[in-house]
C-alpha cells in the first residue's frame, strides 16, 4: 500500500517535474560554463605517415589551439603537452588527401576535467608524393667587404656536400645548399669559421651533416695600372757628347698590390736609356731601360727602343781630341 502511494505521488504531474528538472540540469550547466576560463596559444602541425610519402606541398606549420576549462586547470598546462597531428600513414600511393586535425594530450594536460580542446583549422589538405634523397654540393654566403684593397683568394668548405631528402620533384631541381652568412666585413688575414647549413625549403629535410667548416684565404687584391707619359732618362752618356732621344716619352703597365699600385708615385728614372757604350757620334738605336720597385712586375713598356742621335758636345772641346 505504502509502495503504490510513492509511485502516485512520483507520477503525479510528472511532466512538470521532469521539466523541472531539465531545467535544473540546464541552468547547472550554464552556470559552470559561464565559470570557465579560456586559453590560446599555437602548436605546431605534425604530419604522420609511413616513410615512403613525404609531404609535396605547403600546409600550415602551426594550428591554433583553444582551451576551455577551470582557471586553476586550464592556466598551468603547458603548451608543449598539447600535441597536433593528422595521420596520412593509412595512404600509399601519391595525391592529395585531407585528414582531421587530431589533439593529443599528455604531461599536465593529462588528466585534466573538465577541459575542452579546440583547434584552428580543423582539416588540413596536404599533397604527398614518394620520398627521394640526393647529394648536393655546399655554398657558402658572404656578408659585408674585406678591407679595401683585399679580396677572397681561395676556400675550402669541410665537408662540401651533404644529403637532402624530400618530395622527389623537389629534390631533383635542388643543384644545392648555402650556409649561413659569413662575416668578411673589416677582414685582411686568413680565417676558419664553423657554420650551419640553412635550409630554406620547408619541404626539404638536412639528412646529412648540417654544419661545416670554412677557411678562407684573403690577399691583397692584384691590380693593373699603366702609367702613360713618362720621361725617358739618358744615363751614363760619356762626357763630351750630347744624345737627343727621337722619342722622349714612354709608357709602361705595372703588375701588384692595390694598395701599392694606387699609392705609387714613380720617379724620374723609371724609364731610362742607356749611353755608357757610346763612343762617337752617331746614330743608336738603344734598348729602353725599367727601374721598377721589386714588389711591382712589369706587364709591358714601350717603346721598347729608341733612336739616339749622339753628336759632340763643341763647348766641351771633344772634337778637338778626336
Amino acid at each position: 500500500m505504502k509502495n503504490r502511494k510513492l509511485l502516485d505521488a512520483v507520477v503525479h504531474n510528472w511532466p512538470v517535474k521532469v521539466l523541472s528538472v531539465a531545467a535544473a540540469l540546464l541552468l547547472f550547466s550554464f552556470n559552470r560554463m559561464s565559470t570557465l576560463e579560456e586559453r590560446f596559444f599555437s602548436v605546431p602541425l605534425r604530419v604522420s605517415l609511413d616513410g615512403a610519402l613525404v609531404p609535396a606541398s605547403s600546409y600550415p606549420r602551426m594550428v591554433r589551439i583553444t582551451l576551455r576549462g577551470e582557471s586553476n586547470n586550464v592556466f598551468p598546462i603547458l603548451e608543449e603537452d598539447i600535441e597536433a597531428y593528422i595521420d596520412l600513414s593509412k595512404y600509399r600511393n601519391e595525391g592529395v588527401y585531407k585528414a582531421p586535425v587530431l589533439v593529443r594530450k599528455k604531461g599536465t594536460a593529462a588528466g585534466v576535467d573538465p577541459l575542452e580542446v579546440h583547434v584552428d583549422p580543423l582539416e588540413v589538405a596536404v599533397a604527398l608524393e614518394e620520398k627521394s634523397t640526393k647529394i648536393v654540393p655546399v655554398t657558402p654566403s658572404f656578408r659585408g667587404y674585406l678591407e679595401p684593397g683585399y679580396e677572397l683568394a681561395s676556400y675550402v668548405l669541410e665537408p662540401s656536400q651533404t644529403e637532402i631528402s624530400g618530395p622527389a620533384g623537389l629534390v631533383s631541381r635542388v643543384m644545392d645548399v648555402t650556409t649561413e652568412s659569413i662575416e668578411l666585413s673589416g677582414r685582411k688575414e686568413n680565417f676558419e669559421a664553423a657554420v650551419k647549413i640553412v635550409n630554406r625549403e620547408p619541404l626539404l629535410s638536412i639528412e646529412g651533416v648540417s654544419r661545416v667548416q670554412f677557411r678562407g684565404k684573403i690577399q691583397q687584391s692584384v691590380m693593373i695600372r699603366t702609367l702613360e707619359k713618362l720621361p725617358v732618362v739618358i744615363s751614363g752618356l760619356p762626357q763630351g757628347f750630347i744624345a737627343r732621344p727621337q722619342v722622349k716619352f714612354g709608357s709602361i703597365k705595372l703588375e701588384g698590390s692595390q694598395n701599392d699600385l694606387e699609392g705609387y708615385t714613380p720617379d724620374a728614372s723609371l724609364l731610362s736609356i742607356d749611353c755608357s757604350g757610346v763612343d762617337s757620334p752617331g746614330l743608336y738605336i738603344l734598348p729602353m731601360q725599367v727601374s721598377a720597385p721589386p714588389n711591382f712586375t712589369v706587364i709591358r713598356f714601350d717603346p721598347a727602343e729608341i733612336a739616339v742621335e749622339v753628336e759632340a758636345d763643341r763647348g766641351s772641346g771633344a772634337e778637338e781630341k778626336r
